[in-house]
């Protein structure tokens, strides 16, 4: 019998898994935004000191394990599991960190809701008994993430008035069965929803409805709403997501009553960078999670957030076919705790 399910597509954790530890690295460009005194490790080489901008985003996960490792008082061997995934095809970025390190790994793959999705299987693994410390980590890199999906950057094609730019970045947390910090409650699973949208540069568009679709079903299978939250926090929709979503809302005679953030929106300054609609990528909602969002929670700033992270699931070879934009989101919602 599944206890622990609420509606069609969530569930509560009765012995609620404790979030005790995270850890965020972060690029030049997101060093110079306004979350810049969030982050723990700061590089402005966009190599990281490797040789090739994939290699740069291997580094900058272990990094983040490693310094998830050092803030949560254990050795990397200590973890039980680590739920992982990337931008790059076949997840190389996760895969290539982890490997001869001897943790167990589950690769994901949800695109930029790959934190959330990685925070929700984590306290599914530890709510369920099946491990104590478990890992949920994600990461992108802005020039990996173009070669794969656009242009060369060398090409200097002219970015369009909708573009997000990627985040350099990789955020991870360390869920547990006890211990001291912001605890998760409650989870969505999204479902795919497909806008029609076909352009690859207008991907908060695409993830706009999935992200309200998640939201709504959140609140109904949890019988909660808006003025629950302090927060309702969503990936990485971007100016033109975030309003589009806010419309999506509005037509359905549901007000987020002033509690939307998009992290899309808060990584970068808008009027001093140039990234058009805002930030996108895994590490986008990683860093602002495991950066601002947890550090305010633990600290009592924040009492209750519903973390949705959105992903748009396409690849070059789905957008080279012609293919529409699918979308995806996934609800998490932590409180705070001591």
């Amino acid at each position: 019998m599944a206890s622990h399910k609420r509606g069609r597509q969530s569930f509560a954790l009765p012995e609620s898994p404790v979030i005790t530890a995270w850890a965020s690295v972060a690029g030049k460009k997101e060093a110079e935004g306004p979350l810049a005194h969030t982050f723990d490790l700061k590089c402005r080489d966009t190599y990281f000191g490797q040789d090739t901008w994939e290699q740069a985003e291997n580094h900058m996960q272990k990094q983040a394990l490693k310094k998830l490792a050092e803030k949560a008082g254990i050795l990397l061997t200590d973890f039980d599991l680590v739920f992982s995934g990337d931008l790059l095809n076949q997840c190389i970025g996760s895969s290539f960190t982890l490997r001869n390190l001897g943790i167990p790994h589950l690769g994901l793959y949800g695109a930029c809701s790959t934190m959330a999705e990685s925070l929700l299987m984590a306290s599914m693994a530890v709510g369920g008994g099946f491990g104590d410390k478990v890992v949920a980590m994600t990461s992108s890199h802005f020039a990996s993430s173009e070669r794969q999906y656009r242009f060369p950057l060398g090409y200097g094609g002219q970015r369009t008035p909708t573009s997000q730019w990627t985040v350099t970045g990789s955020g991870a947390a360390l869920v547990c069965s006890g211990g001291k910090g912001p605890r998760i409650t409650a989870c969505t699973i999204g479902t795919v929803r497909d806008m029609g949208v076909k352009d690859a540069n207008n991907m908060g568009a695409a993830m706009a409805g999935a992200a309200y679709d998640t939201i709504r079903a959140h609140f109904e299978d949890m019988k909660t709403g808006p003025e629950d939250f302090d927060r309702i926090v969503t990936g990485d929709l971007g100016q033109v997501g975030k309003e589009l979503l806010m419309e999506l809302a509005r037509k359905d005679g549901v007000s987020l009553g002033g509690k939307l953030e998009d992290c899309g929106c808060m990584v970068f300054d808008n009027t001093t960078q140039d990234v058009h609609a805002g930030g996108s990528g895994c590490g986008c909602s990683a860093i602002t999670l495991c950066g601002h969002y947890l550090g305010k929670l633990s600290t009592g700033k924040l009492k209750k957030i519903l973390f949705c992270g959105t992903g748009a699931l396409l690849s070059p070879t789905s957008t080279q076919q012609g293919e529409s934009i699918p979308g995806v989101c996934h609800a998490v919602c932590i409180t705070g705790g001591n």
